[in-house]
């Protein structure tokens, strides 16, 4: 008797799934996937830290290193806070894109907190491995810059960009930019730019002002903080407000 040919699923077809034609159901997987993992582990809402991934904590020289301990501490204080609000679920889970730098400072504060944080990493040619300080069931990784971006900010209540290079300013400018048009409900986002130094340095903001590019009411719409202590009693006081 002729063997009868099983063909294979199309779902289960590995060949099929890396194709361009299939491009779009890994999109979709992306956007899927998290948001079926996050409502399984309670998450409603995030604190968003953005900041450089090429810290080197072994580098006593260099100028990033005390952001790194700010990072951390800030992290612990509000992970440490939001444990004790004994909400149905996670609220204000610390966030970070889940690699090394400022984003393992963040990780590492809630950790030892003894609170879940959540890393969403990206695929790169140099590849970027998690950092241990993530809680391994919210560990993400993402082919998508795109799909990527809109998970790190769609649950986030505030956002904390510590110094970076061109990817924190990506991802802030995207961020105001989603807020300053509306996007994002300007009551439903802190933002935060700690460092104040750093940022009048690399941002001129004022000349933005005086070249007409944005209005004098746009700078409304992040706040500056240069320690821990500061930073955490303003995010404490507005994220109170969402709950």
């Amino acid at each position: 008797m002729k063997k009868i040919y099983e063909p294979e699923k199309a779902y289960l077809n590995k060949e099929f799934l890396d194709s361009d034609e299939a491009r779009t159901i890994r999109i979709l997987s992306e956007i899927l996937e998290p948001m079926h993992r996050l409502a399984k582990h309670r998450v409603h809402s995030t604190v968003l830290f953005l900041g450089s991934s090429q810290l080197d904590l072994s580098d006593r020289r260099s100028p990033l290193l005390k952001y790194y301990w700010d990072a951390e501490e800030l992290a612990f204080r509000l992970a440490s806070w939001a444990i004790k609000l004994k909400p149905k679920g996670k609220n204000f889970v610390i966030c970070t894109g889940g690699g090394p730098g400022i984003m393992e400072a963040a990780n590492r504060g809630a950790a030892r907190a003894g609170g879940k944080s959540i890393g969403m990493n990206i695929s790169l040619p140099e590849e970027q491995l998690p950092n241990p300080y993530i809680s391994p069931e919210l560990s993400f990784i993402f082919n998508y810059f795109f799909t990527r971006k809109f998970w790190l900010v769609n649950k986030a209540k505030a956002v904390v960009a510590f110094p970076g290079g061109f990817g924190t300013l990506d991802e802030l400018f995207e961020t105001l930019t989603l807020v300053q048009t509306g996007k994002i409900p300007r009551e439903g986002l802190t933002i935060v730019l700690y460092g104040e130094e750093y940022w009048r340095k690399v941002l001129h903001f004022d000349a933005l002002i005086e070249s007409g590019a944005i209005s004098p009411q746009d700078v409304k719409l992040f706040s500056f903080c240069s320690t821990p202590g500061k930073a955490f009693t303003l995010l404490k006081t507005e994220l109170k407000k969402t709950l």
